[in-house]
């Protein structure tokens, strides 16, 4: 593969980027057209374009309204019951009855039973949805709690209301119990394939780890992943000429350039590498919050 060098930048003027930050002219440009990810494909550290999209409002809608009227059919039954079992008891007892049941019927049973799915209500049992953590992993018992903690207040107490409102602003569409969970639900009808991470170019880690680096958009990230992924089974000149070009479209997204006469692949693939780094530690750093906050 030979080596290619990469564009100056350009000189100081009106429009030109800040010192230490990404710019709209910094260290090269050009525009190509990304595709290959939808605008509900969840795009992962490692630009790998997962085939989770989260679920529509309409089915969260349908999926909380069966929830809703399980929990309080079953909360019915239960008040039937404890008058079959334990109709004579006193009113100390009559009350602790009436207390432990709404907490058995919406909390307990809906944690027990997303627990064990994992992620699933009956709800997302039927419609083929299930809850996954904000990385994409599979929840555990402290997310199936949250969540039926927050929901008792929100669908239950305020019939759903804030539960719609929060699913309608938010961008994966959820409700206040997942915002607090870190969670999100999907449709559960896709397979995740696994694929390698990047390896970081050993020439260009202290560039990469020291760079300012701004989120790429999500079709350009799939686009550098889909590239060094398949840039093997290509051709030698088409795949120079991909590379520069997407190393063009790359670099307003992060500054300073990399060394003179860095590989443009090399450089893609330190970019695709330290990008999965820092979202990695991001993400560890979130739940760590969230489970101080939750203790």
């Amino acid at each position: 593969m030979p080596t290619h060098p990469v564009p100056p930048r350009p000189p100081a003027g009106p429009g030109a980027p800040v010192a230490g930050r990404p710019g709209p002219t910094a260290w090269g440009a050009g525009a190509t057209t990304t595709v290959g990810v939808g605008r509900n494909d969840l795009v992962s550290g490692e630009a790998v374009a997962l085939a989770l999209p989260p679920a529509s409002l309409g089915y969260r809608i349908l999926s909380g309204i069966i929830d809703v009227l399980l929990g309080f059919g079953l909360w019915l039954f239960l008040w039937w019951l404890s008058f079959k079992v334990a109709g004579e008891a006193s009113d100390a007892w009559r009350g602790t009855i009436n207390t432990l049941i709404p907490i058995l019927a919406v909390v307990a049973l809906p944690t027990l039973l997303e627990t064990v799915t994992p992620g699933k209500s009956v709800g997302h049992l039927i419609l083929g949805l299930r809850t996954v953590r904000d990385d994409a992993g599979p929840t555990g018992f402290r997310h199936s709690l949250t969540r039926a903690l927050i929901g008792f207040v929100e669908l239950y107490a305020c019939l759903g209301l804030p539960a719609l409102i929060s699913a309608a602003i938010s961008r994966r569409n959820k409700r206040l119990g997942d915002l607090l969970a870190g969670t999100y639900v999907i449709r559960d009808r896709h397979k995740l394939v696994d694929q390698a991470p990047i390896e970081m170019p050993p020439g260009l880690v202290s560039w990469a780890v020291s760079a300012d680096m701004a989120a790429l958009p999500d079709p350009l990230a799939v686009v550098v992943r889909q590239f060094l992924d398949g840039r093997h089974g290509m051709k030698p000149e088409p795949r120079a000429h991909a590379a520069r070009r997407i190393v063009f479209d790359v670099a307003p997204f992060v500054a300073p350039p990399p060394p003179p006469g860095a590989p443009f692949e090399d450089v893609l693939s330190a970019i695709m590498a330290e990008r999965r780094r820092r979202d990695t530690e991001r993400l560890a750093r979130e739940a760590e919050l969230r489970e101080r906050l939750l203790r």
